[in-house]
């Protein structure tokens, strides 16, 4: 072999690796370049957007291509509309179809009412941010706002020039020069602050007078029109009636309800009347008990009873301490005390629990009268 050859050999070997080597189909392949420390990023040649997309916002200085700019206005305001009816249908269905039938508080339409009315609500959140996007993004323009920072009262300059680019700022927003943004913004907004107004009457009806009296009334004067005592207490769940010697043991408690009640009363309002007139029973032994004034007569034996509706806001008094002698609620803990008119003695109850007068007829346990107070909570009152 010629020393050329090799020369020439020695200097192909010799520039092979600067190239690169070749691969399997014979083409180069060319080495990765390293960036240089403190050069630009090639990240910043790239855009998101397109130089002539209309999406993207104009820059300081910048004019938006009407044409288009009429268009995304058209659709702005298209959101705007939608939102209103939204908002405007929520509040006609509340007053209106939710009221029929027993309304948002029947239980059998409670999941058609979430549904309209959550779905309503929604559209018109959903329809209003759509619309303030497509707003900010095609209809805005985009300059950098720098913020001075200085002590915080500011002088006439300050507030003349806060003046001048607030104004600045709502011309670059296009809300004055764009009257029908502004008007279907302002109709879109309109219903959805007069929604929590509606949404009042979710509070519940007024009772007005009708947890003056409870089917205690009625079941006691229909007793005396029979020549009775009193309307005998049966036991929730079972309608035994209740003797003395059933109930005889000291510190126990049980629900009960006057007789007749699912008999005497429509079936629509059985549930009604049942949630007004449930009675707890309590055996106190004699040496504890503490009968008010006026109320000797309305125990048997220690036995007394109040309403299980807790004077608070309405949750069932359900609980009780044998050693203790004190009936709790599980809601916020008021307690009241079964040995002394069922005062409270603690939690944030304002009134006693409402005691039912007691006497004994045939060996039975029965009630002489209605409760003589409201029973539920204190505001309940007011109605």
């Amino acid at each position: 072999m010629s020393d050329d050859n090799k020369d020439d050999t020695g200097a192909a070997g010799s520039e092979e690796p600067r190239r690169g080597a070749r691969g399997g189909d014979g083409r180069r392949e060319e080495a990765p370049r390293e960036r240089v420390i403190r050069t630009p990023s090639p990240a910043r040649d790239k855009e998101l957007l397109a130089e002539g997309d209309i999406s993207a916002p104009a820059g300081a200085g910048e004019q938006l291509d009407e044409a288009s700019a009429k268009r995304a206005e058209r659709v702005v305001a298209t959101f705007f509309l939608l939102a209103f009816a939204g908002s405007v249908g929520f509040i006609a269905y509340y007053i209106g179809w939710s009221g029929r039938d027993g309304g948002m508080h029947g239980v059998d339409r409670a999941r058609e009412s979430n549904f309209w009315l959550g779905g309503m609500m929604a559209l018109s959140f959903l329809a209003l941010a759509i619309g303030v996007t497509i707003w900010v993004r095609r209809l805005m323009t985009s300059k950098p706002i720098i913020q001075e920072r200085h002590l915080p009262a500011a002088d006439e300059e300050t507030r003349a020039g806060f003046n001048e680019d607030f104004m600045e700022g709502a011309v670059d927003s296009g809300i004055t020069k764009r009257p029908l943004l502004r008007r279907t913004l302002l109709l879109a907004s309109a219903p959805l602050g007069l929604a929590p107004l509606v949404l009042l009457r979710d509070l519940g009806p007024l009772p007005e007078k009708k947890l003056r009296s409870t089917f205690w009334a009625k079941a006691v004067e229909e007793a005396h029109k029979q020549g009775k005592k009193g309307v005998r207490l049966v036991v929730d769940g079972t309608n035994r009636p209740l003797r003395v010697s059933d109930f005889s043991s000291p510190g126990s408690m049980i629900t009960v309800l006057p007789e007749g009640i699912e008999e005497h009363v429509p079936e629509e309002q059985v549930l009604t009347e049942t949630a007004k007139a449930v009675t707890i029973l309590i055996n106190v032994p004699a040496d504890e008990f503490k009968p008010a004034k006026g109320r000797e007569n309305w125990h048997v034996n220690g036995i007394v009873a109040y309403s299980k509706i807790c004077t608070h806001v309405g949750c069932p008094a359900a609980l009780y301490e044998q050693t203790t002698h004190h009936i709790l609620c599980p809601c916020h803990q008021s307690t009241f005390d079964a040995t002394n008119a069922a005062k409270v003695v603690f939690g944030p109850a304002a009134r006693p629990l409402p005691q039912l007068p007691l006497s004994v007829e045939d060996g039975y346990i029965v009630a002489t009268s209605d409760y003589h107070e409201p029973i539920g909570p204190s505001f309940w009152e007011r109605g």
